[in-house]
């Protein structure tokens, strides 16, 4: 084996683990958060994780009600419906984040996939082409994650939001990361506050 070869194969090991480097950053209410750099970018990814007394289905329902999708998912100022092509759908949202933040907004494209254990998971990417720039906001240019719902119970579902996203514009990479915990903390709260309330 040649040199490069070898170096190449003591490294790949290394590089796989710094990429899925998951630290717990939070850890209260029944909800866990962990932290993960990426590379080439300063902006982090989360992984937040909540068990909740709900099914799949009630869950689903809720994302799919994008109107009451806006009130529990975390700076939500509005939320519509874009298009649907089989199992992918196109969302058109806009951001309200604390000063010094400009308002934003996201073309966001989910795709939906059942799992044979009834899992459900969610994909979720940045389509900023989509539509034509609105004035006054900020176009999210990249965005990467998904939501994945896995029923343990018939009212019980372990709930995993993760995304990583590079909000564009003026936002320097320490003021993004102090809201990479308040974002899966307060969405996957007040979710979960809503789901356990559904009949």
């Amino acid at each position: 084996m040649n040199r490069r070869l070898l170096l190449a194969a003591l490294l790949l090991p290394c590089l796989a683990s710094a990429a899925d480097d998951w630290k717990l950053a939070y850890d209260r209410e029944g909800i866990r958060v962990y932290l993960s750099n990426v590379a080439d970018s300063p902006y982090q990814q989360f992984r937040g994780v909540s068990t909740m007394q709900a099914s799949v289905r009630t869950l689903t329902d809720l994302q799919e009600n994008l109107r009451v999708a806006c009130k529990w998912l975390y700076a939500c100022a509005e939320m519509r419906l874009l298009d649907v092509q089989g199992d992918s759908t196109w969302v058109y949202l806009t951001t309200d984040l604390p000063w010094p933040t400009m308002p934003r907004d996201i073309v966001l494209r989910v795709t939906t996939e059942r799992l044979d254990d009834g899992t459900l998971l969610r994909h979720l990417s940045a389509e900023p082409g989509k539509i034509p720039n609105v004035a006054g906001l900020i176009r999210v240019q990249h965005v990467s994650g998904e939501w994945r719902m896995k029923p343990l119970g018939e009212r019980k579902t372990e709930v995993t939001y993760q995304l990583q996203a590079d909000p564009a514009g003026d936002v320097p990479g320490w003021l993004a990361n102090r809201f990479v915990v308040d974002a899966p903390v307060v969405t996957l709260r007040t979710l979960r506050a809503v789901a356990e309330r559904q009949p």
